[in-house]
């Protein structure tokens, strides 16, 4: 599994983790794409937008590997804006590839990119 140095371990003054820090043994979580509702709480909105700024500066629009990114927390995105970057993709892959489809995630989180 690839560590992704630098990447910050998790949200700033919360609990919402952002990385993992050792491989599982069962093999990596299967990456879904979780339901967003309006009604979710402010705080789970910024952690889905601080991940998104994290991995923008991190990646930009290069692909990445999935490596050590917590999946819990690519779920929110994932199948928005993030996306798999390989045809086949393999959801239970910590070597599996992603990108972020910027059009979209600016659209959803316009203050998570720099200009």
């Amino acid at each position: 599994m690839l560590k992704h140095r630098g990447f910050p371990g998790r949200l700033p003054g919360s609990d919402y983790q952002f990385i993992i820090r050792r491989a599982s043994p069962k093999g990596a979580t299967r990456l879904v794409a979780r339901e967003r509702y309006r009604d979710r709480r402010p705080a789970d909105l910024a952690a889905d937008e601080g991940f998104l700024w994290a991995l923008w500066q991190h990646f930009g629009d290069q692909p990445f590997e999935r490596g050590n990114l917590d999946a819990g927390r690519l779920s929110w995105l994932f199948g928005r804006e993030v996306i798999p970057a390989e045809d086949p993709f393999d959801p239970e892959s910590y070597e599996a590839l992603l990108r972020i489809d910027e059009p979209r995630a600016r659209a959803s989180f316009p203050d998570a990119f720099d200009d």
